[in-house]
C-alpha cells in the first residue's frame, strides 16, 4: 500500500469519527426526551385522571403516545446512522489495520481448506496468511464462497477478460466500493447464508396464519377502534367499550404471540439485512456502469411487477419486518396491538409480499455476492497500484511470460521480482542451494496465476498467461487419520499429477523436491523416471531440485527441458542470497556452511 492511500484511509476515519462524536451527542440528547416525556405524561395524566375529565385523560393518554413513538422512531433513526458511520469507520481502519500487518477483519478462507485440492494447499490459497485473507472483502456468506470458487477452478478467458473490465472500474470508484462494504459490514459479526434462510422462508408450506374473515377484521380494528374512542369523548359509557375492544385486542395477539414469532424467526434478523440488501441492491442499480459484466449485473435485478424496482421491493419487506419488530418493546407493542392488533397487520403484509414477490426476488442475492467479490479484487487493485492486470490469451498449451513477477503475500519491502519466459521449452528445471528461493518462485508463479485466472491483478510488472489447470506437488505430509506414511503421501500426489497430465493436455505443474520420503538413489532414479513420463506425456511446468544430477536430462531433451538455478554467494564465510532466477545448473550448494553454523563439520 503506497503512502497516499495510506493516507486516504486514515482521512476517512478521522472524518468518521469526528461526525460519530456529534452523532452520540444528538443520541444521548433524544434518550433523555424519552425519559422525560414518560415522566411528565405519566405525571400530567395522574392529574387529569383526578380532575375526572375524560376527555382530557384521553388527549393526554394517546398524546404522550403518540410523542414516545415519534421519539422512538428518530432514536431508531439516529441509530441507524450511528452504525453506519461505525461501519464505514471499520471498514477504513481495516484497511489500515492490514497495512500494518494485522489480520484482515474479513474471513480468512478457512473453512475452504481442501487437502486434495490440485493446488490449493501448496499455494496457500485459503487459510492465514493466504490469497483469500489478501483478496478478502466480502462479508456475507454467499459472497465468501463465490470468491472461494473463484480461487478454486480458472474462469475462461473471456469471464477473464470481463471481470478484469469491471475490477478496473470499481478501483477508481473509492466511494462506492466502501459504500457497498459499509452497508454489509454488520454482516460479519454474526456471518449467516441468509440467502438459504430467506429460500427456506419462501419453500415453508407451514407459515400461514389467519383466514379471510380475520383478515378483514384486522383491516377493519383501527378504524373501529378510532370510532368508538371519539365516541367515548363525547359519550363516557363508551369508555368501557373502549377498553373493552383494546383488553380483547391484546389477549388475541398475547394467544397468537408463538405463532407470530415462528414467522418472525423464519425471517431472522432480516428487517437489518434486507435494508442492508436493498441499499447495496440499489447501488448496483443506480450506478452507470461502463463494463458489461456491471450491465449484466443491473440488468439480472430488473423487475416488471407494479413498475418497482429490486431494491424497492426488498426495502418494502425490510421495513415491514421492521414494523412487526415494534412488538419487541411492551410499551409499544401493547399499545399498537390494542389499537391496531399490528402484530396481525405485519404478517398478513408479510406473507402476501411472499406470495407476490419471493420466488424472484432470490437473484438479488446473487448479483450482490458478485458485487462483493470483484469490490474485493478492486480493492486488492487499489491498495496495490503497480500490480498489473495479465494478459490473459487462447493457446495450445499452457506457457508462462512474466516480467518482475514477486510473491503476492510476501510485503514488497523483502520481496526479489524474477523474470521468466517459456518461450523455447516445455519443462523448467530448477536447481540451487537451500533458502536460494526454487519453493518461492514456484509459488510466485502458481499464486499469481490463481489471481489472474479470478480476474485479479498478478503481483508484477506484466504477466501472459492461457488459461490451463494448475496443479502441484510441493507440502507432503503424513496424515494419522488415513493412516498414510509421508511416502505414501508422496506417492499419492505424484500420481494425481501424472495423471492429471495425461487426462488433461492443459495441465501446468509445478513439483517442488520429489520424493523427499526415500533414500537418496530411490530419490534421484524415481524424480528422473517421473520427469520422463511427465515430458513423455507432452507436460508443460516447473521442477525445483537440489539433484544437480537431473540437471543433465537438459541434453537428453534439448528444446524441452531447460535448466534454470538459484545460487548463492560466500563472502568472508557468509551466505549472500540473491535470490534471482538464474539460466543454466547450479553449482554452488549451501548445506555444508548451513551446518557448520550450528557447529557440525563436514569431512569430506
Amino acid at each position: 500500500m503506497t503512502a497516499d492511500i495510506y493516507q486516504h484511509y486514515r482521512k476517512n476515519t478521522a472524518e468518521a469519527n469526528g461526525r460519530l462524536s456529534a452523532l452520540r451527542k444528538q443520541i444521548n440528547g433524544n434518550s433523555l426526551l424519552r425519559l422525560a416525556t414518560i415522566i411528565g405524561g405519566g405525571a400530567a395524566l395522574f392529574i387529569a385522571v383526578q380532575s375526572e375529565h375524560i376527555g382530557l385523560v384521553m388527549a393526554l393518554f394517546f398524546g404522550t403516545i403518540i410523542l414516545f413513538m415519534s421519539l422512538v422512531w428518530r432514536q431508531s433513526k439516529l441509530e441507524t446512522r450511528r452504525a453506519a458511520l461505525e461501519d464505514f469507520l471499520a471498514v477504513n481502519q481495516n484497511e489500515i489495520d492490514i497495512s500494518e500487518g494485522k489480520p484482515n477483519q474479513y474471513s480468512d478462507g478457512k473453512i475452504f481448506n481442501d487437502a486434495h485440492h490440485p493446488y490449493s494447499g501448496d499455494l496457500d490459497v485459503f487459510g492465514p496468511s493466504s490469497l483469500f485473507a489478501l483478496a478478502n472483502r466480502c462479508s456475507t456468506v454467499q459472497a465468501n464462497r463465490l470468491l472461494a470458487d473463484w480461487l478454486s477452478v480458472p474462469a475462461d478467458a473471456k469471464a477473464i477478460a470481463m471481470r478484469q473490465h469491471m475490477v478496473k472500474e470499481l478501483a477508481a470508484d473509492w466511494e462506492w466500493c466502501q459504500q457497498l462494504q459499509t452497508r454489509l459490514w454488520f454482516n460479519l459479526r454474526q456471518p449467516e447464508d441468509f440467502r438459504k434462510q430467506f429460500g427456506h422462508f419462501l419453500a415453508n408450506p407451514n407459515v400461514a396464519l389467519g383466514n379471510t374473515y380475520g383478515r378483514i377484521y384486522v383491516k377493519a380494528a383501527p378504524w373501529l377502534m378510532a370510532l368508538v374512542v371519539g365516541l367515548a369523548i363525547f359519550f363516557p359509557a363508551m369508555s368501557s367499550i373502549a377498553a373493552f375492544f383494546a383488553l380483547a385486542h391484546l389477549l388475541v395477539a398475547v394467544v397468537y404471540a408463538r405463532k407470530v414469532n415462528r414467522i418472525a424467526e423464519l425471517v431472522g434478523r432480516a428487517g437489518r439485512l434486507l435494508g442492508a440488501l436493498a441499499a447495496s441492491v440499489e447501488l448496483i442499480e443506480q450506478r452507470k456502469w461502463q463494463s458489461q459484466l456491471g450491465k449484466d449485473l443491473l440488468s439480472s435485478l430488473r423487475t416488471q411487477k407494479d413498475g418497482k424496482t429490486v431494491s424497492a421491493v426488498f426495502r418494502q419487506l425490510g421495513t415491514l419486518i421492521d414494523r412487526l419488530d415494534r412488538r419487541l418493546n411492551m410499551l409499544v407493542g401493547a399499545m399498537l396491538n390494542m389499537v391496531a392488533l399490528w402484530d396481525f397487520r405485519q404478517v398478513f403484509a408479510i406473507l402476501d409480499w411472499r406470495r407476490q414477490y419471493g420466488e424472484d426476488m432470490l437473484q438479488a442475492f446473487d448479483a450482490v455476492a458478485e458485487a462483493e467479490v470483484l469490490v474485493s479484487l478492486a480493492v486488492l487493485s487499489r491498495n496495490h497500484p503497480h500490480w498489473a492486470f495479465p494478459e490473459v490469451v487462447e493457446a495450445a498449451k499452457p506457457f508462462v511470460v512474466a516480467e518482475d513477477l514477486s510473491h503476492p503475500l510476501i510485503p514488497d519491502s523483502v520481496a526479489v521480482a524474477n523474470s521468466y519466459r517459456m518461450d523455447d521449452h516445455r519443462v523448467a528445471l530448477i536447481t540451487g542451494s537451500n533458502m536460494a528461493g526454487k519453493s518461492t518462485f514456484l509459488r510466485t508463479v502458481g499464486s499469481n496465476a490463481v489471481l489472474a485466472f479470478c480476474g485479479a491483478p498478478v503481483c508484477g510488472k506484466h504477466m501472459k498467461l492461457p488459461v490451463f489447470h494448475l496443479v502441484t506437488y510441493m507440502r507432503i505430509a503424513d496424515s494419522l487419520n488415513e493412516s498414510t506414511s509421508t511416502f505414501k503421501a508422496e506417492l499419492n500426489r505424484i500420481q494425481l499429477v501424472l495423471s492429471t497430465v495425461k487426462r488433461q493436455p492443459d495441465t501446468f505443474f509445478l513439483v517442488d523436491e520429489m520424493l523427499r520420503g526415500t533414500n537418496s538413489k530411490d530419490k534421484y532414479l524415481g524424480s528422473k523416471a517421473i520427469i520422463k513420463q511427465l515430458i513423455a506425456d507432452d507436460g508443460v511446468g516447473m521442477v525445483a531440485t537440489h539433484d544437480l544430477q537431473l540437471a543433465k536430462l537438459a541434453d537428453e531433451y534439448p528444446g524441452v527441458l531447460v535448466n534454470y538455478h538459484f545460487d548463492i554467494q560466500v563472502a568472508n564465510g557468509e551466505m549472500l542470497f540473491d535470490y534471482k532466477l538464474k539460466a543454466g545448473e547450479c553449482t554452488i550448494f549451501n548445506a555444508s556452511l548451513l551446518l557448520k553454523e550450528i557447529g557440525i563439520e563436514i569431512v569430506d
